[in-house]
Parts: structure tokens; sequence; C-alpha cells
């Protein structure tokens, strides 16, 4: 079983990414009455397939997770998942042993920038780089899966 432990934070602004490199994502969300929640993702030239479901809490889910060739990816996207598609750019930085992913958003939730960190337990503790704005893990409405039907475009209270 695989466990997936993260905290979600705004992001004040992009000048810490001067000269990072992201990686495209596409991704959309097969429709579903709830849990679980399966995701097809492009990440640059690699598709995979997610399961994914919340176990406890507002920090911790299962996830499983698989690579399939990417035709096939895009063929579920186009044939299967929900539109429009989460577009981003995903770039990763180290700091302080940890990996954070930072997702710079296109297309109907352009203007979000999030970061994530993923974490060993929902308890512990993070040091924040200075340029995170506020944590927002427990509002669903930053979920991917949520930013899909409730782009970030519609927002009335941003």
């Amino acid at each position: 079983m695989g466990l997936e432990i993260e905290r979600k934070f705004l992001v004040k602004n992009l000048n810490f990414l001067k000269g990072v490199t992201g990686v495209k994502y596409s991704q959309g969300y097969i429709p579903s009455d709830g849990n679980p929640g399966l995701r097809i993702r492009i990440a640059g030239d690699k598709g995979f397939i997610t399961l994914k479901s919340n176990l406890k809490g507002i920090k911790v889910r299962r996830e499983f997770e698989y690579e399939i060739p990417v035709k096939d990816a895009e063929e579920m996207l186009q044939f299967f998942c929900l539109k429009p598609y989460i577009e981003k750019y995903r770039y990763k930085l180290d700091i302080n042993g940890r990996t954070w992913e930072i997702d710079v958003f296109e297309g109907d939730n352009k203007g979000l920038v999030l970061a994530e960190v993923e974490l060993d337990d929902e308890n512990q503790q993070v040091e924040k780089p200075e340029w995170i704005e506020k944590e927002v893990t427990g509002d669903c409405r930053y979920q991917n899966s949520s930013l899909a039907v409730n782009p970030y475009c519609s927002w009335k209270d941003k």
C-alpha cells in the first residue's frame, strides 16, 4: 500500500524559480461518485495512471501510481477524462532534505501557484521557505481534482 502525506501552500512569487527547468503536466480525472479518484497524467514524455483515496485527516491518503505508455495516457485523457484538463508546469526543488514540488498552473487555473511537500508523518513539522504565502492543506478547492471541475478562473474569492 502506498501512502501520500503532504502539505500544500500558496506561493508569493516566482523569483526563486529563475534558472530552474520545469516539466509540462497534463492531467485529467475520470468521473466518479467520490472515492476513490482515478487520475490520468502525462508528465513530460511519460504517462501515468493513479488511484487516490482519502484515508484519514486532510493530509494522508492512499495512492497507487503506475507508469503507462504515453499514447495510452493521451487516449485516456481524450476519451475518459473530464475537461478541461489540469495544465501546469512542475518544478522540483530540494530544500533542507525535502523535495518541494511547485506547480505553476496554465489554462483555466492560470494565476495559481502551489507548492507541496511530502512528509514521513502527518504531524511532522516542516520548515517553510520564505516564498511561501500561506498553507492551504485543508482547503479542498486547491486539490487538483477540485480544480478540474471548479477552476481557479471561476473563483470569486481568490
